[in-house]
């Protein structure tokens, strides 16, 4: 035997030439594939190992299940994660404070401003200006939060109808997600990836059309969202792939930290913005919305219910708009806000004429500060906080260490995702295969916030 070879007679691909072989070698590209085809061969059962992913339309983005089956029944699933890993959170340790709203939001591309919110409110907390946030600033970040809401809920309740080949509730999920993402777009400038919602604040106003444009969205969705469940719920093909799949009760939610609509689905009320309230949330008339079945047909009801209790706060906060309409969107600190004072030329691009004459030809001062809090940015003082809120999937919070830098020590984000991936095998083993389909959608994973 070679040096470079183990017992097994496979080849170490880690070994040097005077290094001694080691038993195995497991590498996360998913070599170890071979041995568990081995492994199978050897068995004496009638069981079979597939792998479901990494790339498969069924797995809400780049995840992989090494399952094994007797028959269609699911004996065994392991999930495997970290191919979308892309360094965000190191990223952000190599940023300022400012900066970390855009690497934010990209962890979850389809509920990003949820990501913004808890960075800066984790931020705020550390600055010790909470109390100091103008009530439009809360008004706004309601606002998009919950139209956010609605859009990632339409994603994930049309992905699963999708699993199921019912092409239509896809259809009408994506024709209202247009709407509400081109209401994002005109309130924000971009579809996704907004990096809105900053420190401090948020980054503009609503335009001047705003609330008229937030009218519109409320009457097409109050007239439109019905639509999803009056060919859904009542459908006994539709009941009978969802009722009493990937159950999951109580117990086992709180053993895995399950959070959101998993959660609620045993009949437990625990929604952040009733119980830990932020952003003003408490001033808001809402239903938290629950279920009793815990499977997956529970899940895909309380996100419908909770679309409908997503235009219910909007509703309101259309009205608390209107009447703080000129306030303050964020706090008057100058260390805090974004130099180029958040508006953009008449043709859309670049800051704002008068603050480029301003910095460029009338105070020297403005240009000094304009170039340190563009380049460095403001430090926040030493400390940890870990500052939760209710995202469309469940409880999203980010840990922050400051070291009294311009930029964060640590930044750490709880995906509410990572944790329901590994509730997969409680909500699949001993199910059928297509089922176990049902059970992911029904936790709606986004494998960018999983993996990061």
């Amino acid at each position: 035997m070679s040096q470079t070879e183990n017992r097994t007679g496979a080849e170490d691909l880690f070994a040097g030439p005077d290094d001694e072989c080691v038993d195995a070698a497991y590498l996360a590209n998913g070599a170890d594939w071979d041995q568990i085809v081995e492994a199978q061969r050897e068995s004496t059962d009638e069981t079979i190992v597939i792998n479901v992913g990494p790339q498969h339309p069924s797995t809400h983005g780049v995840m992989r299940l090494v399952m094994e089956l007797d028959g269609e029944t699911v004996v065994s699933v392991r999930p495997s994660i970290g191919f979308l890993h892309t360094g965000i959170e190191k990223n952000m340790e190599y940023r300022s404070w400012t900066q970390g709203s855009a690497f934010a939001t990209r962890c979850n591309y389809v509920a990003g401003i949820f990501n913004e919110a808890a960075y800066s409110l984790a931020v705020e907390r550390l600055l010790g200006v909470t109390d100091d946030m103008p009530p439009r600033a809360g008004q706004l970040r309601v606002l998009m939060m919950e139209v956010n809401r609605i859009a990632s809920h339409l994603t994930g309740v049309g992905a699963g109808g999708l699993e199921l080949g019912a092409t239509s509730v896809q259809e009408v999920c994506l024709r209202e997600r247009e709407r509400v993402l081109d209401f994002t777009e005109a309130v924000t400038g971009l579809r996704m990836n907004n990096a809105y919602v900053r420190p401090g604040g948020v980054e503009n106003d609503l335009p001047d059309d705003g609330l008229d444009l937030l009218d519109e969205l409320l009457r097409q969705l109050r007239r439109n969202l019905p639509e999803i469940g009056q060919f859904t719920l009542q459908n006994p093909i539709f009941k009978n792939r969802l009722q009493n799949v990937a159950r999951m009760d109580l117990s086992q939610c709180m053993m895995l930290n399950a959070s959101g609509p998993v959660l609620r689905s045993t009949g437990y009320p625990w929604d952040l913005r009733r119980t830990e309230p932020y952003c003003g949330y408490e001033n808001y008339e809402f239903d938290v919305c629950t279920a009793s079945s815990m499977d997956a047909y529970g899940r895909w009801v309380i996100r419908l219910d909770e679309m409908d209790q997503s235009v219910r706060i909007l509703e309101q906060v259309r009205d608390a708009l209107a009447s703080t309409k000129g306030e303050p969107y964020r706090i008057e600190d100058p260390e805090l806000r974004w130099p180029s004072e958040l508006t953009v030329a008449a043709d859309g691009q670049g800051n704002s004429n008068e603050h480029v004459r301003h910095i460029m030809g009338e105070s020297m001062e403005g240009l000094i500060h304009h170039f340190k809090v563009v380049s460095q940015g403001f430090h926040v003082p030493a400390g940890e906080v870990y500052v939760p809120i209710e995202a469309p999937a469940g409880e999203l919070g980010w840990h922050l260490v400051s070291d009294g830098g311009t930029r964060p020590y640590r930044a750490h984000l709880r995906d509410p995702g990572f944790n329901h991936v590994q509730s997969i095998p409680i909500m699949a083993e001993g199910g059928m295969l297509s089922d176990s389909i049902m059970g992911i959608a029904s936790l709606d994973p986004v494998m960018g916030g999983v993996d990061r």
